[in-house]
């Protein structure tokens, strides 16, 4: 193979000799589509005519790249951090000064730029302690704290932790079914085995104690299943579990032997009349030290969702209850090797767990903005639900939380026909087709996992209300004509 006029012998990295597992990863919300729509609008740069102006994205959960505005105070106090000659303008509220000075005061040399400690940083593992505190009403360990590039950092730290043995002692994961994909691919990528549930549509996408029995008994034969992984409130179904859902799922971990793996992210993203979040360690701890002596959990938060949104600053962190000591020692190790979180995402995460107080002049903006990006997207959450739940074929849970709905589709049999003969997942094609028709970007259902014989798609609710609308319209106008056509 010629490459700029020079011949290159056989290379030592190709498809057949790099690590298989990297191939077996998929990751659908950066997927074909995705890189169709980038395709797509450099087209329409380019001059290209299309039925439509311009690229909707509706397929991540990005807030900022939506449109949502960054909360002033903690801009306000990251740009102090990051530019310490800030501290003399007096265009800062003495607030914003007071905690970036704390902050610096915390990092070598008084530096945002200056490594951390591996485990995160001692004062702001502190401050997420008292924050757990205060939420749940229990006692928290900064020691049990590790901060981490957001969650999904410290989500694949704890799987490696986990994951050992080969053949039938292969190590085994249950996860939900649907799923946000960053835990099949990072079970593929660790060359564990994946072990589906199936959360119940029926029901609101609740989950089922029997259900979860069932897939262990299966699993059982082929594999040693070791963890459970829970999203809640849920990604891509939008639901809040009950605490009744919450506590069969710590005794059945606690039955079956199973490491608790609690993904939180969205914990202030509830909207639904009738829902609370309930924390995995304030119900395991509620239950009584027959499940809070045994149990071990890891939980994890972060601070690209909720109202932050600031997914680029990568902060986050995970509280680890029951951990073998001996264990805690080799995730030190571990976590050591990467040197340190990113420094300006822990001094993120210090304000969303320490944010502005009643008696600080930057309260009232702070509580303001918070609230209004709340308050919108519960509006939009409705909206989106009784818009979907009107069109004929579609049918929508209520999104109860996250910021994500999770529609499911009728879809015609030569729909489906015409897929085949595409290679694609019925609603792959459903999902390219409107791309391309609509210049609306949505993940099919099959990228996250679903019933067989069922058809879903992902879309955020996060664009601005009247985007939001004309995403709403497009898309329903579409799945009429659609319907039609393959009828």
């Amino acid at each position: 193979m010629a490459e700029n006029g020079v011949l290159h012998p056989e290379r030592v990295l190709t498809l057949d000799t790099m690590n298989p597992n990297v191939k077996r990863v998929e990751y659908a919300v950066r997927g074909p589509i995705v890189q169709r729509a980038v395709q797509i609008e450099k087209e329409l740069k380019e001059g290209v005519k299309k039925p439509f102006t311009e690229v909707l994205r509706a397929n991540i959960g990005d807030c900022h790249a939506m449109g949502q505005r960054p909360i002033t105070f903690l801009r306000q106090v990251l740009a102090l951090c990051t530019y310490p000659e800030l501290l003399e303008d007096n265009k800062f509220p003495e607030d914003a000064k007071s905690r970036a000075r704390r902050f610096l005061a915390a990092c070598g040399g008084g530096s945002i730029g200056s490594y951390s400690m591996s485990q995160g940083i001692e004062l702001v593992r502190q401050d997420v302690a008292r924050y757990i505190e205060r939420r749940d009403g229990i006692p928290s360990n900064p020691d049990n704290i590790y901060l981490s590039s957001g969650a999904s950092d410290a989500i694949t730290t704890m799987l490696k932790l986990l994951i050992s043995g080969e053949g039938a002692t292969r190590t085994g994961v249950m996860i939900s079914k649907p799923q946000y994909p960053l835990y099949s691919a990072a079970l593929a990528d660790l060359g564990a085995v994946q072990i589906n549930y199936y959360l119940d549509e029926s029901k609101n996408w609740s989950m089922d104690a029997s259900e979860l029995r069932r897939s262990l008994a299966e699993a059982k034969k082929h594999c040693t299943p070791r963890a459970i992984c829970v999203i809640n409130p849920g990604n891509p179904t939008g639901q809040v579990q009950s605490r009744q859902c919450i506590e069969d799922v710590i005794r059945f971990a606690a039955e079956e032997n199973l490491f608790l793996m609690a993904d939180e992210v969205y914990q202030d993203n509830i909207y639904a009349e009738g829902c609370e979040f309930n924390s995995f360690k304030k119900v395991l701890f509620e239950m009584g030290p027959k499940y809070s002596n045994k149990v071990e959990l890891a939980s994890f938060h972060s601070t690209s969702k909720c109202y932050m949104g600031e997914c680029g600053f990568r902060g986050g962190y995970m509280e680890l209850i029951n951990l073998d000591p001996d264990v805690k020692v080799q995730l030190t190790k571990l976590v050591s090797v990467r040197l340190c979180p990113p420094v300006t995402g822990q001094a993120l995460l210090d304000l969303v767990v320490n944010p502005p107080q009643p008696d600080e002049p930057s309260y009232p903006t702070y509580k303001k903005e918070r609230a209004a990006v709340l308050a919108a997207l519960a509006d939009k959450a409705k909206m989106t639900e009784e818009i979907f739940n009107k069109v004929p074929g579609m049918s929508c849970n209520t999104v109860q939380g996250a910021m994500y709905a999770f529609p499911r589709i009728e879809l015609p049999q030569k729909a489906i026909e015409a897929a085949k003969e595409k290679g694609q997942a019925p609603d792959m094609f459903y999902c390219m087709t409107l791309l391309e028709e609509k210049g609306i970007c949505l993940v099919p259902g099959s990228g996250f996992g679903q019933r067989e014989g069922t058809f879903h798609f992902r879309m955020t609710i996060l664009p601005p209300t009247e985007t939001l609308k004309v995403v709403l319209e497009k898309v329903e106008e579409f799945h009429r004509k659609f319907t039609e056509q393959y009828s």
